[in-house]
């Protein structure tokens, strides 16, 4: 399976990300991300990541379990290192960012799901 934490649901993925998701890892299950409070110290976000973990711990029991882990950075990080010393993978999507430049200065953004790719191992 693939725990999909990260602020975008999976139900508001484009196809290919979906098709993606279930061809190399399985039924997806999400795990919404945490509001992270910008003012919040390293040790809450230490004990957030390990409330996380739990979480993650408790979902992979059901078998074996990918974690599809973006967001901020210092969560990201800090829940990250958690995982790969459970030997739990975890993959971030890569897009192609499509910038449309409109009248006044004004920018769309699209992104385009291209892969998942793997963490690198600690």
């Amino acid at each position: 399976m693939l725990i999909n934490l990260t602020n975008h649901p999976s139900a508001l993925w484009d196809a290919g990300q979906t098709a993606a998701a279930n061809k190399f890892y399985g039924p997806v299950l999400d795990l919404p991300f945490p509001d992270i409070d910008p003012e919040s110290d390293e040790q809450h976000i230490a004990a957030l990541a390990d409330d996380y973990l739990r979480q993650v711990l408790s979902l992979a029991a059901m078998g074996d379990a990918t974690v599809h882990l973006m967001g901020e950075m210092t969560f990201t990080m800090a829940l990250l290192k958690r995982l790969q010393a459970h030997h739990i993978p975890c993959v971030a999507s890569t897009t192609r960012r499509m910038v449309d430049e409109l009248p006044g200065g004004e920018k769309k953004v699209k992104f385009q799901f291209v892969k998942f790719r793997q963490y690198e191992s600690l």
